[in-house]
């Protein structure tokens, strides 16, 4: 794999405003660390593989439904880098990760409420209500220094009524990576009331060192209630093309999912998932270098707190590259508003991760040692 590594090359300004039109879509002067994209090059395998489709006029609707290329694709990578690969027949494209939750909910769950463990991933939010079912929110104490899943307030809001756990792991914003010890509990618990777990998978690559994605699904006793969801546009920064994939293990599912008219999975991307081939085939190597990129940023983000904002509190970074900070007892409830208006720095504020929590706020650190360093002394001087 080393032999294959290739360099991550950082964007200028000018590079990442055309790049990525959300995330640098702020203010003259604003330094965008908020939305979960990066500020590097894509890996040249994966836009040479999406180019080569372009000049050979390949825009047509992709074939529909289970892709056997994609499929064997993704078994291969999560055998290499998981030790552990489905069966090719489970894995179904779906256009995104959430889109693939809401489908997970709205075929195999049933009619009562969803379990969300809060701080969650705010697009996720409302997915219960969307498919017609209550939400039940999970808290995890903000003041937790390693963010755990409570089991025994799990159990009891299963026995409430509640029949889904909807599952990021690696989590964000917490950045935490569960151990297989904490899946097998969760899976107990789920067991015992025969709910049923949607795991979101797609932080699976951005393990840092120190930390070991384990699936849910390879935790015995998990494939007749559980489904995860997948991509390998988080890691590989090709989000924008549309292509994720639902893994669906027990076979009974895989045949309620085909029966499923199309309007309820469709609109995934041919280039998507072109470009997600070509990650899962050959981007080992990129994959290589952004891990260690990452885990370079953490180090530093580690060293810039402790020197000029030394009152943040931040849950270890396990995996991702969302920092979770509690920054608290600098005396601003609304973190972000402040850090955007004083310091011109945007970062995604945790209340709209957990509603009603003030002081908290995610930093994305994907980006250049010298925006990140400018970025801590940005909020430094609003903070502080």
């Amino acid at each position: 794999m080393d032999a294959d590594r290739r360099p991550i090359v950082d964007l200028t300004d000018e590079e990442a405003r055309l790049k990525l039109p959300l995330k640098w879509g702020v203010p003259e002067g604003v330094l965008p660390a908020w939305v979960a994209e990066m500020d590097y090059a894509v890996d040249p395998e994966v836009l040479g593989a999406v180019q080569q489709v372009l000049a050979d006029g390949i825009t047509g609707y992709p074939p529909f439904g289970w892709d056997a290329g994609l499929a064997e694709s993704y078994a291969a990578w999560s055998a290499r880098h998981f030790g552990w690969a489905p069966d090719p027949r489970a894995v179904h494209p779906v256009v995104d990760v959430t889109a693939g939750v809401r489908l997970a909910i709205d075929v195999f769950s049933g009619p009562g409420g969803v379990v969300f463990p809060t701080p969650g991933y705010n697009a996720q939010h409302g997915l219960a209500r969307v498919t017609g079912r209550a939400e039940h929110l999970l808290e995890v104490p903000a003041s937790a220094e390693r963010a755990e899943i409570d089991l025994d307030r799990l159990d009891r809001l299963f026995a409430e009524g509640a029949q889904t756990l909807l599952l990021t792991q690696p989590h964000n914003p917490w950045g935490r990576v569960f151990t297989r010890a904490e899946l097998e509990g969760i899976r107990d618990v789920v067991l015992r009331h025969g709910a049923r777990v949607v795991s979101d998978e797609i932080h699976a690559p951005l393990v840092l060192p120190g930390a070991e994605h384990v699936s849910y699904l390879a935790i015995e006793g998990t494939h007749d209630h559980a489904v995860a969801v997948v991509a390998a546009s988080k890691a590989f920064n090709t989000a924008g093309l549309r292509c994720a994939q639902v893994v669906v293990p027990d076979p009974a599912d895989q045949l309620r999912l085909v029966d499923q008219p199309m309007s309820r999975n469709d609109s995934y991307s041919p280039l998507g998932m072109v470009a997600a081939r070509a990650a899962y085939d050959r981007g080992d190597g990129w994959l290589a270098s952004l891990v260690e990129r990452l885990d370079q940023q953490r180090a530093l983000l580690t060293d810039l707190l402790a020197a000029q904002l030394p009152e943040v509190r931040m849950r270890p970074l396990e995996a991702t590259y969302l920092a979770w900070l509690d920054a608290s007892a600098y005396g601003h409830d609304d973190a972000a508003g402040v850090a955007l208006q004083r310091g011109r720095v945007m970062v995604s504020p945790g209340e709209s991760y957990a509603p009603g929590t003030t002081g908290h706020v995610r930093l994305n650190i994907a980006t250049s040692p010298e925006r990140l360093t400018e970025a801590v002394r940005r909020l430094a001087h609003a903070w502080t």
